[in-house]
């Protein structure tokens, strides 16, 4: 097949990703010399679209960056007033107090916020500085250099058909080409992944891991609204079944942020963390908050678990992964924004030495130090041990003796090193034979949705006519391998019903509904066979969230 004729254009910097990490590099990059030439692609219809954390926001990355960020008007404006804990049973509540926590767990200083919403702020000031920013347009290609290093990214093709051919309207996209290429793609990037794949730049750190994060936005009765209140819970309903835990966030305008993580590492095949969430809303606590209000918004997306031992090599010949690319949350603080930031920082400020100094398109071993040793290194370090405690001992033993490795770690040692991960979460899942059918609730259509309803609430769409941006590696894997041999956990694991069997017996069909997905990222994730692949849909495609 001839190789597509592509028109080329030239930057100093292309950034991937118009989310935390990417705009916080190119609000850098700008203010550093305001002669570079910067641009970001995003792949949403707009900048936030494709936006959706928790979120609880520790500045410190926008204080770095912008200092005025207040002054700037930025749309951050409900401080945390009350931190709540619990653990709860099917019917009851433990409350676990403040005061045995480390002092890293407070989250005094921060503010709930709608990530969209800051993101969307954030490339106002970025434009402001003259950066250039294309949303819809999809990065789908990564080009090579003749040395073997990334010398850019294809963006904007549309207008295949379904079977992979150009249609009638097709286009073919631009060549985006710079001295140094950042890939902020957030969790399972499909550049990120064959970048870290050609370099081996996961070779020396664990295997990462990841949640799925599932959210919904809630209008509540204004009596029960109490603005800056964060309450966080674990234990039911999830149990011995998955790590994982909820969140419950009082912003603005009487709204609620109500999500649910469930671990990805969970054995069972039959769990299916949509419906753990949607059961989670009847807890008593839960539904008496509830009771009244309506839900107006629903998203989901993966999270990066591994923590600091997880973290590849985040410089390569070219460029630098960013942000949740790398894999940069604190996992029981169940935050990265900040540190998404401040990787855009360190990446900008390491490219802009190497060009200011002549260079392009080498390897900016500077960014990895500044990211290890500088204050991401030290945000995630101290809380290493955490999730593969959590792993391979549980809830209990996580929160006792992660607790303690916390509050050592504070005072600079710890008495357990840093523990491994093992296994990734798709080799984590065991055979169906060793586990019973879990029986989950119906959907009252209350208080808990079946999960096509709520994917309207998350406005997705997708062009139809365009080839599946899922892809499977074999056609035969679903229906003989995964179907007999773990229950065809990919119709559970989704959350957004992508993937479902049709038919019975040798009649059996696999049946990808792509325009569904939410570009979570699970089945990528996931699937026992590792034989999903997400790639980038056209431009502009996906979900549309709000506020998420």
């Amino acid at each position: 097949m001839a190789e597509t004729a592509r028109e080329a254009m030239e930057y100093d910097v292309v950034i991937v990703g118009a989310g935390p990490a990417g705009l916080s590099a190119a609000i850098r990059l700008k203010q550093l010399d305001a002669d570079l030439s910067v641009v970001v692609l995003e792949k949403g219809s707009e900048v936030g679209a494709h936006i959706l954390s928790g979120a609880v926001l520790d500045t410190c990355g926008l204080d770095r960056l912008m200092p005025d960020w207040k002054d700037r008007g930025a749309p951050i404006t409900v401080p945390v007033k009350e931190d709540n804990f619990y653990l709860l049973g099917e019917a009851g509540k433990v409350r676990v107090p403040n005061f045995p926590m480390p002092p890293l767990m407070n989250n005094h200083g921060n503010y709930i916020v709608s990530m969209g919403n800051v993101c969307r702020w954030m490339a106002e000031q970025a434009e402001g500085l003259g950066v250039e920013i294309f949303p819809g347009m999809s990065c789908s290609e990564i080009v090579w250099g003749d040395d073997g290093r990334v010398a850019g990214v294809v963006a904007g093709e549309f207008g295949r058909n379904a079977d992979g051919t150009e249609g009638p309207g097709y286009e073919p996209g631009m060549e985006l080409l710079g001295k140094y290429v950042f890939l902020s793609e957030g969790v399972r990037g499909s550049l990120s992944k064959q970048v870290i794949a050609k370099y081996k730049l996961a070779k020396d750190s664990e295997p990462q891991k990841y949640g799925l994060g599932m959210k919904e936005i809630w209008e509540i009765d204004p009596a029960k609204h109490k603005p800056g209140t964060v309450t966080h819970t674990m234990g039911w309903p999830l149990g011995k079944n998955a790590g994982g835990g909820s969140f419950i966030y009082h912003l603005d305008n009487n709204q609620v942020y109500v999500g649910f993580v469930v671990h990805l590492n969970y054995k069972n095949p039959y769990l299916f963390p949509y419906m753990e969430f949607q059961r989670f809303k009847h807890h008593p606590m839960v539904a008496d908050l509830l009771e009244g209000g309506k839900r107006v918004a629903y998203g989901a997306r993966a999270i990066s678990e591994g923590g600091f031992q997880s973290i590849p090599q985040m410089a390569f010949p070219g460029g630098a992964l960013l942000g949740c690319s790398a894999g940069l949350v604190n996992v029981p603080r169940i935050k990265g924004n900040h540190n998404a930031m401040l990787s855009g920082i360190h990446a900008a400020e390491s490219a802009h030495a190497a060009i200011a100094a002549g260079r392009a398109g080498d390897t900016l071993s500077d960014y990895d130090k500044a990211v290890k040793s500088g204050p991401i290194g030290k945000d995630l370090k101290k809380v290493r041990n955490v999730k593969p405690l959590w792993s391979k001992y549980g809830l209990a033993t996580s929160l006792a003796v992660g607790g303690l490795d916390m509050w050592t770690n504070t005072l600079g040692f710890s008495f357990l090193g840093t523990l491994g991960h093992g296994t990734n979460d798709a080799d984590a899942t065991e055979h169906a034979d060793h586990h019973k059918p879990i029986t989950y609730p119906k959907p009252d259509g209350k208080l808990s949705f079946d999960r096509l309803t709520n994917v309207a609430f998350s406005f997705t769409n997708h062009e139809e006519s365009q080839p599946s941006h899922l892809k499977l590696k074999d056609p035969s894997i679903p229906v003989k391998v995964n179907l007999p041999e773990y229950a065809g956990p990919s119709a559970r694991y989704c959350p957004a019903g992508v993937y479902e069997f049709v038919g019975e017996g040798a009649e059996t069909k696999f049946q990808i509904n792509f325009q569904n997905c939410v570009h979570c990222k699970t089945c990528d994730i996931k699937d026992p066979s590792q034989n999903i692949e997400w790639t980038v849909p056209q431009g502009g495609d996906g979900p549309n969230y709000p506020n998420m």
